[in-house]
């Protein structure tokens, strides 16, 4: 039996990308073999990630793993190490092991230049052994970092999606989310980023930012709608411990910025459905006629990540590790150089365990804040029960709060459900992670 997740009212708990979060990650004492980690693991349909800490500058509301610049001769150290690590765990995997999707992330990927993303690649091909041209790739970018001699080499090296952060087209919004950069220079980026070719285009915009009203949100959304995007991500604005915008303070009230929040989500969702656009989760929504860049086989339930960085966290189905988190520039500076410094990278340093019904948990997670929902026959498959045996508790929450649908084939969250999927995803977290994460101490 399962404990009741604790009640709570605001719909902007967390952001529910991966369970369990990395401030439920410890270090581990015994600094297990990656070899003995992946032993046993199915491998025919890997994920590949490679995390790039650089950004130029560093938006107020961004948490990332991530610093501002680069001293002279420190990118081609961090790729350096970056090859050294996937010599590591590549020798660490099954000689047949194959991956089946990649991505590139930070930070922004497009910091390092057109030279040093080609040996990016080349590590992902050369030392890791992924196709790139054949599985797909999906790289984030920024506008001020998107020219045409880095996109040139992505496009060449088989980027299937190419994500661009811009947040706002209003360049009042954009100063006040701390992120500067101006409209033309956005509609520039995307020029460059359309003329190279890339089968999908993503665009992220958030909402939420001080000053923000539903006709400024709708003047955001019709600028994207004007590229045609393939994907649009809409992301509620979050204040986190450490951040810029969080040293600046409270602007309203709590209640009174969930309630705003609320209504330009309902009002971004209905815009882009009206606009030919179908939800795939909470955040994600697809052009419905447009092509989807090589459908991977990769499934985030069950197949295992690899990450490669010192901010990328791998998955096997018995530990997920990294190394460690912070978000305070100087803590992320050190972390990077002692990651430079590393020679030997066989062993895994920071992780939680995948005991007990964490998996279950995870699975639930990951499955039920999409659109679609979870078939039950893969829980049943896998688990052999069903997620109204496992967590009555849970999901008779949800129910009260008319947050789920569905019928005897899928597990579903209803339209109300899935606007509270940031409240949801916390409550789903084991009595286990919500202590190791209330206890994490931020640095």
């Amino acid at each position: 039996m399962t404990t009741a997740p604790p009640r709570t009212e605001s719909p902007y708990q967390s952001y529910v990308y991966a369970y369990p979060h990395k401030t439920a990650y410890r270090p581990l004492p015994e600094r297990p073999a990656v070899a003995g980690l992946w032993a046993g693991e199915a491998q025919h349909a890997l994920s590949l990630y490679l995390h790039i800490p650089f950004c130029e500058v560093r938006c107020g509301f961004c948490n990332l793993f991530t610093r501002i610049g680069s001293p002279e001769g420190l990118t081609t150290a961090y790729l350096d190490a970056l090859e050294r690590q996937a010599d590591a765990v590549r020798g660490a995997l099954d000689a047949d092991a194959r991956f089946a999707v990649a991505a590139f992330g930070g930070g922004t990927p497009t910091y390092l230049t057109a030279g040093e993303l080609e040996r990016l690649c080349d590590i992902a091909e050369r030392h890791m052994g992924a196709d790139l041209r054949a599985i797909p790739l999906s790289v984030e970018a920024s506008p001020a970092t998107a020219t045409a001699d880095r996109l040139e080499i992505l496009a060449a090296r088989g980027t299937t999606r190419l994500s661009l952060g811009v947040q706002s087209f209003v360049d009042a919004e954009a100063r006040s989310a701390v992120r500067p950069q101006k409209r033309a220079e956005v509609e520039a980026a995307l020029g460059r980023i359309r003329a190279a070719g890339f089968p999908v285009l993503n665009i992220d915009l958030i909402y939420g930012i001080d000053g923000q009203t539903e006709a400024s949100w709708l003047h955001s959304l019709d600028a994207a709608l004007a590229w045609q995007p393939e994907e649009l991500y809409l992301y509620p604005l979050y204040v986190r411990p450490l951040t810029g915008l969080a040293r600046r303070g409270e602007q309203e009230s709590l209640s009174a910025w969930d309630a705003r929040r609320l209504a330009l989500y309902r009002t971004g969702r209905d815009h882009l459905l009206a606009h030919g656009y179908e939800q795939v989760s909470m955040r994600m929504f697809r052009r419905a006629a447009s092509p989807q860049a090589g459908v991977s086989e990769y499934a985030c339930q069950t197949d295992g990540m690899v990450g490669l960085g010192c901010g990328a966290r791998s998955y096997t189905s018995r530990l997920h590790y990294s190394f460690d988190y912070a978000v305070n520039a100087t803590e992320v500076r050190g972390i990077i150089d002692d990651y430079v410094a590393t020679a030997d990278f066989h062993r895994a340093e920071v992780g939680h365990a995948m005991t007990g019904d964490e998996p279950r948990r995870r699975h639930l997670v990951q499955s039920l804040l999409q659109a679609q929902g979870m078939p039950l026959a893969d829980y049943r498959a896998r688990f052999g029960g069903t997620p109204a045996e496992d967590f009555p508790a849970e999901l008779a929450e949800f129910a009260e709060r008319g947050w789920l649908a569905g019928d005897d084939a899928r597990l579903v969250l209803t339209p109300e459900g899935l606007a509270h999927s940031d409240a949801a995803g916390p409550m789903l977290f084991s009595p286990g992670v919500r202590a190791l994460m209330a206890g994490y101490e931020a640095k």
